[in-house]
């Protein structure tokens, strides 16, 4: 159990004025604090009842409330908490709060505190915790998905199951390290050798996921990338529905990345508009273009953006650029229908014909782009590792797990499986995790 005696409260809903807001209380005295709040009695644990609210040192009202009490160690704490749903005044908000603080033993929680305790208090695990966080940061159905997924304790689920195998092969071992004159049955050795190269393989193919879960954690990067004035940033206030952008004839005109995001089919995508890439001596439009570069380079997909009235749009420089992420656009199409394609790439052949000023081919674009994200990153039906967290301790299990033999000194040898077994453990919060808490829970909402 947790052993921080304090109670702690906290405003769960969004600061600001609101039809309900709710405050959040989880503690020893949470629910003992009802008798300072209101002179009804107590309500029946998970039962919603309407109570008023009152100063009990000036016997004011204070507001009408639908409270709730959730005694541990059935809570989502693990403690006990009440929730008291009030009226989203500020005025209501900020004196209830103030009047909760003077209270003995009550302190504003910090930020995922309440998720921290349910973690300390073993109602989740460090992924689950994670899921939760990822649940409440998601903006698309997609990203909404995956995290559900790890809430539930999908991806725990694994890496349990997992550490159960590697439990299992020490115990099978480890009885003969005190006995070193008795030799291993060779069916014991069969079946350890087996098993633990089977599980490595299992390991290794779960890493090898191309990283989409983290990529739909944080969003699908796309970096529209050509020449100056092939329409960029037209291209970009279109699929933004907005003018982000400004759109000139001057070339040189976006010197910076401009980013927006979008939801594309319910996969969270963020799309950058770069600087021309050319020749220049301007030495602002120089760092554009270096930056354009870097983008292109770790795009997730690009867009390589052609003008069909202009042959230098075509140059080495950009058509290099071109790979299997690659969307290949010609634009302005209206304003030439013989394309320039003397010297074309050999992937011209894909290209798709646009005209963003004319409206022309950008429903094809859409579907190109939805598609290309949904072939690359759509997610599986296992979990997938979605923090570089977990992917650290994987290639620690697997390295472990690597160097595992039993041709090797017995005590070497079971070493490298609780090596094994201890890095899983520490995906899920088993061992050595306090130093990786406030990171995990600091980006927590305040009541959460």
């Amino acid at each position: 159990m947790f052993d921080d005696k304090k109670t702690i409260f906290a405003l769960a809903t969004p600061p600001g004025k609101s039809g309900v807001a709710i405050i959040r209380i989880s503690g020893p005295d949470a629910i003992s604090c009802l008798n300072q709040l209101t002179i009804d009695p107590i309500p029946e644990a998970r039962k919603a009842v309407l109570r008023t609210i009152i100063n009990s040192a000036s016997n004011q009202v204070v507001d009408t409330a639908i409270i709730l009490t959730f005694p541990g160690p059935n809570s989502f704490t693990g403690e006990d908490i009440v929730e008291l749903h009030i009226h989203g005044s500020r005025a209501i908000i900020n004196i209830l709060m103030k009047l909760i603080s003077k209270f003995n033993n009550f302190r504003l929680a910090n930020p995922g505190e309440f998720a921290k305790r349910a973690f300390l208090n073993g109602k989740m695990d460090l992924t689950a915790a994670e899921g939760l966080g990822d649940l409440i940061e998601s903006e698309t159905l997609i990203q909404q998905q995956q995290a559900i997924r790890q809430m539930q304790g999908k991806l725990a689920n694994i890496y349990d199951a997992w550490k159960l195998r590697l439990i299992h092969l020490l115990a099978l071992i480890e009885a003969y390290l005190d006995f070193p004159e008795d030799d291993i049955p060779e069916n014991i050795i069969e079946e350890v050798s087996i098993e633990a190269a089977l599980l490595n393989k299992e390991i290794a193919l779960h890493l090898n996921d191309q990283h989409r879960g983290e990529i739909l954690r944080r969003g699908i990067y796309v970096a529209i990338i050509g020449a100056p004035n092939v329409g960029k940033s037209s291209l970009l206030n279109y699929l933004a529905k907005r003018d982000v952008a400004i759109v000139s004839n001057i070339a040189g005109t976006t010197r910076d990345v401009i980013e927006v995001n979008l939801d594309l089919a319910g996969y969270p995508v963020t799309i950058a508009d770069t600087a021309g890439i050319r020749e220049s001596q301007d030495s602002i439009e120089q760092e554009g273009i270096h930056r354009a570069l870097i983008k292109a380079e770790n795009a997730d997909v690009k867009i390589i953006m052609l003008a069909a009235d202009d042959q230098s749009s075509f140059s080495t420089e950009i058509l290099s650029i071109i790979d299997d992420n690659s969307i290949i656009l010609i634009n302005k199409i209206d304003q030439n229908q013989n394309l320039i394609l003397s010297n074309s790439h050999n992937l011209m052949s894909n290209a798709i014909n646009i005209s963003v000023n004319q409206n022309i081919g950008l429903d094809l674009l859409i579907d190109k782009l939805s598609s290309l994200i949904a072939d690359k990153f759509s997610p599986s039906s296992d979990p997938l590792i979605t923090r570089e967290r977990h992917r650290y301790h994987l290639n620690k299990c697997h390295e472990a797990l690597s160097y595992f033999s039993l041709n090797k000194p017995l005590e070497l040898a079971c070493e490298d499986l609780r090596l094994a077994a201890r890095a899983l453990g520490q995906i899920v919060g088993v061992i050595d995790v306090e130093a990786i808490l406030d990171e995990i829970f600091i980006n927590f909402c305040i009541g959460k």
